[in-house]
């Protein structure tokens, strides 16, 4: 350990550093950086296994901010040990009107020694959890006696919110279950919150919990100073052989300023009186700014060349591992590059080897993603405790599991099994896949499945996995009013629109077995993208000779195609049934029809305008789908549409309730088609019409029966 003396003229100078990178511009997260100096110091100059010149070292420990206002905290580390990127100009660039500022506000996955995007509080944990996972399966896989060619610890930083936050408990849960001894948590407690102090709403014996949750716990009294404390507990956590570790570090929030251990140290300026008051409380000269001394630099940049003999030694170990085990060190090259291992392109299965028969779309979609699954071992599939109904398990598979683990029910598994029960924790599943998905890219293609309706509590989860292009598929299944006597708990109506408004992000709604292919092809070739494949609990009808893959991959395709048409029917995934009986009833009715397939919007506006404009057609345009029309103004006229929640009704009499049947949208349309032929098309625009007027006949029933 280097002189005490030298360490607290650290400790003194990145506490000032941080006061005044605050003060510059007048907005920032002083307090907790302050306050978490010394763990930082312990991490970053004694623990962490990393390479500064080389920040995506497949070997490295990852390193995890969850509490991301605190990001000062890391940008100034990062810096101080060499971090090529992480220049003095773009430190002193945080909070500036910089536009290439690589400072933002809370750490983001673009940033080298960034592993993952935190924002939110809470999702840290869960991605902390993801990357353990992560490592915890490649060794598994791949190390055997004498070559760990996968050893690295995940290190995750909290403060006293991310505790709060219901994932943060999902994720001590599935962690201290699956016994992720690779994996510690450093929890800065300041006992403060933006409100005040954590006892207005919070009571937790929090050691009790972690340790009633399978966590081994230690503490540090004096996280200020006590830097060899903090180091011992570290180095005993990355020894831990049964259990992950959760390190309790008392600290002061703003330690140093006029208002330490006060809330008004967590998210504002010091102001200029206090950032001198603490320059002169750590003895250093009040009218200097942004002081980093020579000697305070020597003390980190010793890591540059500790980074290069780890990948060094590293480097050593898998060339010899490559002598003694050459095909399975061939296998761990291609995961290391981020290559599938096998040709997934001819697992997925031809059309002629689809049903015919009326099939759920949720089965077509497991027909499609099981065998990738079997045969690419970067592919992890998990469930939130939804095994039977998402189709997504496949013969002779491996659950992801501590080896020791014996269930009541005889579902046992270890390591290097790739099958996830997540429970009934669907923000933490989408969180921790996203961890899996940023451990290296390509290493790990995460697939996640549960009900459309409950991927609203995941949501936060799956647009932080968007926000960081983090391939990942969500599989959605139950996701119409078709899913039927679950009733409007479990019907969705308005996350469609949610899905289909997020950024980055595709969702992806097909009608049939080879469309539910297509999607499976367009979601796996993304890999900048994650995807949503949304898919029905009940049978629907297969169209072998109208539904096209290729036609998914490009978000909309002529699904029947009618010269001199009246009108384009849109049909959607569950609801195209809805689309060709309407076609039908039409034509005795004497009008044409043509349909257009429409399972994913964004992917369609990737297309070229021709394309888009040769597939939407010069006929007025008529959406039938049973969610909220929100969106689809953009593409039709008028929208057979949902306008209020579902009802507890068996499957096939839901959609009657509400309408949904051909001969019903074929009166509203011959309507449509008779005022476009009276007043022209331009009668519609600017008026998306609604169609489906079920609210207003119950209401009209409702006041006779009434009177």
């Amino acid at each position: 350990m280097e002189a005490h003396e030298k360490t607290d003229l650290v400790l003194r100078t990145f506490r000032c550093l941080i006061a005044d990178l605050c003060h510059q511009f007048g907005c920032g997260h002083p307090g907790s950086a302050m306050g978490m100096a010394a763990i930082g110091v312990a991490l970053w100059k004694y623990v962490m296994k990393y390479s500064p010149s080389n920040p995506d070292f497949f070997n490295r420990d990852r390193f995890v901010l969850s509490n991301g206002h605190a990001c000062l905290f890391q940008y100034a580390f990062l810096h101080l040990v060499g971090y090529k990127q992480m220049t003095w100009e773009q430190l002193l660039s945080y909070h500036s009107v910089s536009y290439t500022s690589i400072t933002p506000g809370h750490p983001e996955i673009e940033i080298d020694g960034v592993e993952v995007t935190t924002g939110p509080l809470g999702q840290g944990v869960a991605n902390a959890v993801g990357l353990a996972m992560a490592s915890k399966n490649l060794g598994a896989t791949y190390n055997r006696d004498g070559y760990d060619v996968v050893n690295n610890m995940t290190w995750c930083m909290i403060g006293d919110a991310c505790l709060q936050e219901g994932v943060g408990m999902e994720s001590f849960q599935l962690a201290g279950h699956w016994k992720l001894n690779n994996l510690c948590v450093i929890y800065d407690r300041n006992e403060i919150t933006c409100d005040g102090s954590v006892d207005i709403c919070s009571s937790d014996d929090v050691n009790a919990k972690m340790r009633a949750v399978g966590w081994n716990v230690l503490e540090v009294a004096d996280g200020n100073h006590d830097v060899d404390s903090i180091v011992k507990a570290l180095v005993q956590a990355r020894a831990s052989k049964d259990k992950p570790t959760f390190i309790n570090i008392r600290t002061v929030i703003g330690v140093g300023s006029q208002v330490a251990g006060d809330a008004k140290a967590h998210g504002a300026d010091l102001g200029e009186k206090d950032v001198a008051h603490v320059k002169q409380t750590y003895g250093m000269d009040p009218e200097k700014t942004f002081v980093v001394s020579d000697e305070v630099y020597d003390y980190f940049r010793e890591a540059v060349h500790r980074g290069q003999q780890l990948e060094k030694d590293w480097s050593q170990l898998v060339s010899n591992y490559s002598r003694e085990h050459p095909e399975l060190a061939a296998e761990f090259d291609k995961r290391v590059k981020g290559e599938f291992l096998d040709d997934w392109t001819k697992l997925i299965p031809k059309l002629d080897d689809l049903p015919t028969e009326d099939t759920p779309s949720r089965k077509s979609a497991g027909t499609a993603l099981q065998p990738i699954a079997e045969k690419c071992r970067n592919v992890l599939v998990g469930t939130a405790d939804l095994t039977p109904s998402v189709n997504m398990a496949w013969k002779g598979k491996v659950d992801f599991q501590n080896p020791d683990l014996r269930t009541a029910c005889g579902i046992n598994g270890d390591y290097s099994g790739r099958y996830i029960h997540w429970g009934i924790r669907e923000h933490a599943m989408a969180s921790a896949s996203n961890g899996m998905a940023a451990f290296n890219k390509g290493t790990f293609l995460p697939v996640t499945s549960s009900f459309f309706m409950f991927y609203i509590y995941a949501a936060p989860g799956v647009r932080m996995g968007a926000l960081q292009n983090l391939q990942v598929i969500h599989i959605a299944t139950h996701d119409s009013i078709g899913t039927g006597e679950d009733g409007p708990t479990h019907q969705p109506i308005e996350l469609a629109a949610l899905y289909r408004a997020m950024p980055n992000f595709h969702y992806i709604r097909p009608a049939d077995s080879e469309e539910a292919a297509g999607a499976v092809i367009a979601a796996i070739n993304a890999t900048e993208t994650p995807s949503m494949i949304s898919v029905s609990r009940q049978k629907v009808p297969q169209y072998p000779q109208h539904s096209s893959r290729a036609g998914v991959q490009k978000g909309a395709y002529v699904f029947l195609e009618e010269k001199d048409a009246d009108v384009t029917l849109i049909g959607v995934g569950a609801e195209m049934r809805f689309a060709v009986e309407a076609r039908e009833a039409l034509v005795a009715k004497g009008l044409k029809a043509r349909i257009v397939s429409f399972p994913c919007q964004r992917i369609f506006e990737a297309q070229s305008r021709e394309y888009k404009r040769s597939v939407l057609g010069t006929a007025p345009r008529v959406v039938i789908e049973a969610y909220s029309p929100n969106g689809w103004e953009r593409y039709a006229d008028a929208g057979y549409s949902m306008h209020s929640f579902g009802q507890s009704l068996t499957g096939n009499v839901v959609y009657e309730r509400f309408n949904y049947n051909g001969e019903k949208i074929a009166v509203k349309v011959k309507e449509l088609v008779e005022d476009v032929r009276r007043d022209g098309v331009g009668s519609l625009r600017g008026e998306f019409r609604d169609m489906n007027d079920y609210e207003r006949d119950v209401q009209f029933a409702a006041y006779h029966k009434k009177h």
